[in-house]
């Protein structure tokens, strides 16, 4: 067995050590030194000094580990049979770390932006403002008109979609703390040493870290969805509510000031999606009254917000008629109000009418009722087009009369919130498995005397019995008819969304996602059952589907099968004139999880570009306008990674506008809990959806095909290499589960959804989260890597040219073309997480030594083959070189992980031979919340 067990592996190289590189990072280590010392004065006090003790010592011998100063079997040797008790305050203190290092860099990115703003310094790519200096350059070279613009910018969207996930299972009282951290190292960090309050920072810092360590991470019970429905929901008054409009109005306002004739965006450009609650695949916690608490506590959230936000502007609108003219609609709208104290302040009469008209309508949709209700008995809102016409009144009086400045603050933001969120707040989707589809679908058929086992069917007889029952009104089974539970399971289940979509409006359930779709029939028959629940009608000339259907295209098999499927689609008459009835919108779903797992990362990340290509062509056949779904995970092995550097990746004619993915784990707190974070995400993501749209951003031209052909090769090489470790080596599920903690994955108190679609063995049949998860703890990060070096090894030795010809070929792609410096650079930023030193350890775990070597010294030589590739094929000596912020991350806070991979696989071990008791459960469960939080995109 290779040997890697001695130090700790630095691929990522020595630039960080240079002098200028700690003059630029000082602050951050700073900071971190702060941190990490108020919290060691935390422990010491509450935990007293052995434990203390043992933590520093575990931070110190970490760091030397790093420096090789030390073998590493000396901070192993610290946990050898470490008391449970002993273990679990240790492991609370490095995650506690990993969480307040995490405030550090993230305040630390924010204080190197603004000194780069400070500077004058041209805008960074990825922020919006850089974006319109190149779309400016085009528009005055003549390229971009207003007519090009209008067409490209048709139905615009940019949603991300907030997913559940295992290992995000921080409790709110942990999220507001974290955010009460952040705020007062953002005060540190522009020198004050006092709150606005005239409170010490320094005492607050200690009061709130106090609060951290006595605190649980994490509950005790299983998280159940309504937890996650509740986790998906804080980031909307935690960052949503007052980015989201900013942000879409500014995006309209500065593109409609260089196309000024072309009436662009409409409708709000950005807009905030979610799975949580209406994802059922593989989950059968997911019931009618899950998606009714999903779309109904959303709906709260949204009108609550708008309450309070009326009853502010109440407050602070306080005008006098006598000193002011008001506008004959506003003194219309303040006449639903008689109250005589307020007979001169009609913009205070205005409000309390629309705070009295949005409080009938809480009280007519929802079950609960939010603060700063008001009856004056006046009708509710029937749609969120009323309510902001009355929002566009106030405004429009206050302009009039010169208040423009205050129509621009708290109104502006509402009436753009309204536009944004409607009633609904975020678009729930629906998901379920075909073959989930298909057995309930059977089932109907066969109730109804349509027929007696449609399973038997082959595809073009399906097709032609499914065409024609949706060509029918008459529905297939009556109210109360006796079905399976599973049945009558999918039909409540549907049947809620319709009442969602009755209450709060179309826009509350807009798509069902068919996962595992592999044929015309498995579309068809989600549309079956949507008939059954009265979303779909398609009898007539103009049918009535509010409710689009998307096809997810998973693994390698369906990614190249997909477009072909949707041609076969959209040839159906009745399924065309329900996309036209969509306004000619088709959504795809493409999955990056399923296909990495099922080809490796080379190979998928090969197949969903070339199945987008074959999609837009399929589209652009069909007359069809063509909406991509990114089904992205918040590792590279499930297709995360920079979303702005994946996006720009995108082949041309993929994004066209409108752009769908998935936010999942550790990723969404990184990401959206603060105002300045989210408002730099979300502006990446409408920066690089406009670039793709607008620019042509591949930079292939005529060397496209060839460049595709290239990729061809490469992507069967990798999948061949991929395969021989993963689907052929012997022994292999029996190395991994033993290797990694994913047995204790499934079996221990994480998340709401079970870690496999059925009760198998087998890889095919693991939920892809667990896959990328178990290989994160572990360190080994596979599915990101994998397969790749060999594939390139062996690509430039084959073939009549060169080595350096064809190494040279290669070279080229990655300084040309997006797509393929993405795909490596993600790749260098997995494989600088990695640290095969502490993956031995975890290899250590499996009993059969002969099966231990076969397979870890395949994993070794391929992770020395995959560094070697990438740094001939970029130049670069450094994993890092083109992510600074990643490799400051992995230099300065990385040993804190160390710990905690030592005590997960000391408390795995010991676990597994029949220690397993709750102390011991949870001492795992808390060393993956601590590693999760610490890689921060770990699954």
């Amino acid at each position: 067995m290779v040997d890697v067990t001695d130090t700790a592996l630095d691929p990522i190289g020595d630039v960080h050590r240079t002098k200028l590189g700690r003059e630029a990072t000082e602050p951050m280590r700073a900071d971190i030194r702060m941190l990490g010392a108020i919290l060691g004065d935390t422990v010491r006090e509450q935990n007293g000094e052995e434990v203390f003790d043992l933590v520093e010592r575990a931070r110190v011998e970490s760091f030397r580990v790093r420096r090789s100063e030390i073998d590493r079997n000396e901070v192993s040797r610290m946990f050898d049979g470490i008391d449970i008790r002993q273990a679990i305050p240790v492991i609370r203190a490095f995650t506690h770390f990993a969480l307040l290092a995490n405030v550090a860099e993230d305040i630390h990115r924010e204080r190197r932006r603004s000194i780069h703003v400070a500077a004058g310094e041209p805008p960074q790519d990825s922020s919006l403002a850089a974006t319109y200096a190149k779309l400016d350059s085009k528009k005055e070279s003549g390229e971009l008109d207003s007519a090009t613009v209008a067409e490209a910018l048709e139905g615009a969207l940019v949603a991300p979609v907030i997913t559940a996930h295992p290992t995000e299972t921080r409790r709110r009282t942990v999220f507001v703390t974290q955010h009460r951290i952040t705020e007062l190292m953002r005060l540190h960090a522009e020198g004050h040493i006092q709150t606005d309050s005239g409170r010490s920072i320094e005492t607050e810092l200690r009061r709130q870290i106090l609060t951290l360590w006595q605190t649980a991470i994490i509950r005790l019970s299983r998280l159940q969805i309504s937890d996650e429905i509740a986790a998906g929901l804080r980031y909307y008054p935690a960052s949503f509510f007052e980015v989201m409009p900013k942000v879409n109005a500014e995006v309209r306002e500065a593109l409609r000031a260089r196309w000024p004739d072309a009436d662009l965006l409409s409708g709000p450009m950005l807009q905030p999606g979610s799975w949580i609650g209406g994802d059922r695949d593989g989950n059968p916690n997911v019931t009618a009254d899950v998606v009714r608490l999903a779309t109904g506590s959303a709906a709260y959230t949204a009108l609550a917000h708008y309450l309070g936000e009326v009853d502010q502007l109440e407050q602070e609108l306080s005008m006098s008629s006598r000193l002011l003219t008001i506008t004959p609609e506003l003194a219309e709208l303040a006449e639903g109000c008689q109250d005589k104290a307020r007979d001169d302040e009609p913009y205070r009469r205005a409000l309390r009418v629309i705070r009295s008209r949005l409080s009938a309508t809480a009280a007519d949709i929802l079950d609960e009722q939010p603060r700063h209700t008001l009856d004056l008995g006046l009708p509710a809102y029937a749609t969120p087009g009323e309510l902001r016409a009355d929002l566009d009144t106030i405004d429009a009086s206050l302009r009039t009369q010169g208040s423009a400045v205050l129509a621009d603050d708290r109104l502006a933001l509402l009436r753009e919130a309204v536009h944004v969120f409607g009633f609904h707040l975020s678009a729930l989707d629906l998901r379920q498995n075909s073959d989930v589809h298909e057995e309930v679908v059977a089932e109907l058929l066969a109730w109804s005397g349509v027929h007696p086992d449609y399973t038997s069917l082959p595809e073009d007889e399906r097709v032609e019995l499914l065409v024609a029952e949706l060509g029918t009104r008459r529905p297939l089974v009556r109210a109360g008819a006796k079905l399976s539970e599973l049945a009558r399971k999918e039909l409540d289940i549907i049947g809620a969304a319709t009442y969602a979509i009755q209450t709060y409006g179309p826009a509350a359930v807009p798509n069902y996602v068919i996962s595992m779709c592999r044929s015309v029939s498995d579309v068809l028959e989600a549309a079956i059952l949507m008939k059954e629940a009265g979303l779909l009608d398609a009898s007539g000339d103009e049918p009535y589907c509010p409710v689009g259907i998307s096809p997810l295209f998973e693994t390698i098999d369906d990614l190249h099968n997909g477009a072909s499927i949707l041609q076969a689609m959209l040839d159906l008459p009745l399924y065309r004139a329900m996309v036209a009835a969509r306004g000619d919108m088709q959504e795809v779903m493409l999955g990056y999880s399923d296909s990495n797992k099922d080809g490796g990362y080379m190979a998928a990340n090969w197949a969903v570009y070339r199945a987008e290509l074959a999609l837009v062509e399929a589209a652009r056949k069909g007359g069809i306008r063509l909406r991509l779904f990114h089904g992205r995970g918040g590792t590279v092995g499930r297709g995360g990674g920079p979303s702005y550097q994946a996006i720009l990746a995108q082949p041309p004619g993929a994004v066209n506008g409108s752009l769908r993915l998935t936010e999942q784990g550790e990723v969404i707190a990184a990401k959206y809990a603060e105002p300045q974070a989210a408002r730099r995400n979300l502006e990446s993501l409408l920066a690089a959806t406009l670039e793709s749209t607008l620019l042509d951003v591949e930079g292939l031209g005529d060397a496209a095909e060839p460049a595709y052909a290239v990729l061809d090769e490469i992507a069967t090489l990798a999948q061949r290499a991929y395969a021989e470790l993963v689907h052929d080596t012997p022994g292999f599920v029996e190395y991994f589960k033993a290797s990694t903690p994913v047995s204790e994955i499934g079996s221990l108190n994480i998340g709401s959804r079970p870690s496999s679609r059925k009760p198998t063995e087998s890889i095919s049949d693991l939920r892809a989260i667990p896959w990328v998860l178990a290989w994160s703890q572990s360190r080994v990060m596979l599915p990101g890597w994998y397969g790749t070096g060999t594939a390139f090894e062996q690509w430039i030795t084959a073939g009549p040219d060169s080595e350096e010809d064809r190494l040279a070929v290669l070279h080229e792609l990655y300084q040309r073309w997006p797509f393929f410096r993405s795909v490596l650079s993600n790749m260098a930023q997995v494989m600088a997480k990695s640290d095969l030193g502490l993956a031995a350890r975890y290899a250590e775990l499996v009993d059969d030594e002969s099966l231990r070597s076969r397979v870890f010294d395949k994993i070794v030589d391929e992770h020395h083959r995959t560094i070697a590739m990438y740094k001939r094929i970029t130049g670069q000596e450094d994993l890092l070189a083109d992510n600074p912020a990643l490799a400051r991350s992995v230099f300065n806070r990385f040993p804190y992980l160390e710990p905690l991979n030592h005590l997960q696989v000391e408390l795995l071990r010991r676990y597994r031979g029949g220690e397993d008791d709750e102390l011991m459960q949870r001492g795992i469960l808390l060393t993956m919340n601590g590693l999760a939080s610490a890689l921060r995109n770990s699954g």
